[in-house]
């Protein structure tokens, strides 16, 4: 395979907010991933940018050069309404309905961040520096759990790149699945970091050496997985769906420059043993400029029960509930009318 081959390119999305067609679909199901494009509004994706580019360190700033990659992001919900627009933009829901077949109501959101990625020299790095990772499965800090037989997935991760790879490189390496006896995909799933008594090692080289001298076997089988790389070609705006159980790592930046990327998680709504990966809603009702409240007056009802707000329809309502919830909430637009009309339904309102 050349240089040019490891790449693939994004596939355009289908017109009229569809959302996936049945190769994306497919893609996802059986390979472990679809790389899209034009599924986001350009606009806010170019707005999320922005803000992200005023919030972090200019590349090659000494503040720069002690970024870590991990911590001081903008996670879920931001005081930013454009980060929480892309957030639970209904697209995005839609998409993740898709694969997981079951109704957007019945998704839940578990992450949702936004980091920046610096390019540096490969000099210096320790075991945990974050620029050339070791392939692995997302799984072992996501849930307490195993994922599920192939068939049965459990979540939707999202990658919404901000940035462009013909600029910037740091593609994603995914390992497409090939079929039901891939030995690289065979259940369960345990060469990985973090995973037993295997090392949280990020490192691409020190993360190798330690399979080396520990697990002979499993070195070699993760060998093979990196001869079997393909690359993310990415534009801004593009979105990487993949899976906790996909083989996959992030690749070197140029050095000097950023990479901005927004990373997603939906679950379905009964696998509670998959984690949320930020500090959630609960902390940002505290905040003065009370925007987890103003989010909730703003959104649909799909949208506020993927945050885990009960839909209407829900055996929660009755009619003293939604007086009360509208009471709470009505000074933000909050719009009861919904939860009325599926209550009057049952002769209860």
């Amino acid at each position: 395979m050349t240089a040019t081959e490891r790449f693939i390119q994004p596939s355009l999305v289908q017109e009229g907010n569809s959302g996936l067609n049945e190769s994306q679909i497919k893609s996802w199901r059986e390979q472990g991933f679809a790389l899209v494009d034009g599924l986001l509004p350009s606009q806010l994706v170019h707005e999320v940018t922005q803000l992200a580019l005023s919030r972090f360190p200019e590349p090659g700033s000494e503040e720069a050069s002690h970024f870590t990659d991990f911590g001081g992001g903008i996670v879920f919900p931001d005081q930013e309404a454009p980060f929480n627009q892309l957030s639970l933009h209904p697209l995005l829901l839609k998409v993740s309905s898709q694969l997981l077949e079951v109704p957007v109501t019945e998704l839940r959101l578990c992450q949702s961040d936004l980091w920046p990625k610096y390019g540096r020299a490969p000099d210096g790095r320790d075991d945990f520096d974050n620029q050339d990772q070791r392939i692995h499965m997302d799984y072992p800090n996501h849930t307490l759990t195993h994922p599920a037989p192939w068939d049965e997935p459990e979540a939707v991760e999202i990658i919404i790149y901000l940035s462009d790879e013909t600029q910037v490189g740091g593609a994603t390496a995914v390992i497409p699945r090939e079929g039901q006896n891939d030995a690289a995909y065979a259940f369960p799933m345990v060469n990985t970091p973090g995973v037993s008594d295997i090392p949280w090692i990020n490192d691409r080289l020190s993360a190798e050496d330690w399979f080396t001298q520990h697990r002979p076997a499993a070195a070699e089988f993760r060998r093979h997985l990196y001869e079997r790389e393909v690359l993310t070609r990415y534009r801004q705006g593009s979105v990487l769906l993949y899976r906790h159980d996909t083989w996959h790592r992030g690749t070197p930046l140029r050095p000097g420059t950023i990479r901005l990327a927004q990373n997603l998680t939906f679950r379905k709504s009964d696998a509670s043993w998959i984690s949320t990966l930020h500090p959630g809603w609960a902390w940002a009702m505290y905040k003065p400029d009370q925007r987890m409240e103003r989010l909730i007056g703003d959104l649909s009802p799909d949208q506020r029960s993927v945050l885990g707000f009960p839909a209407p329809g829900d055996s929660y309502w009755n009619p003293q509930k939604i007086d009360a919830v509208e009471a709470r909430y009505g000074t933000f637009g909050f719009d009861a009318e919904p939860y009325r009309e599926q209550l009057s339904w049952t002769g209860l309102y």
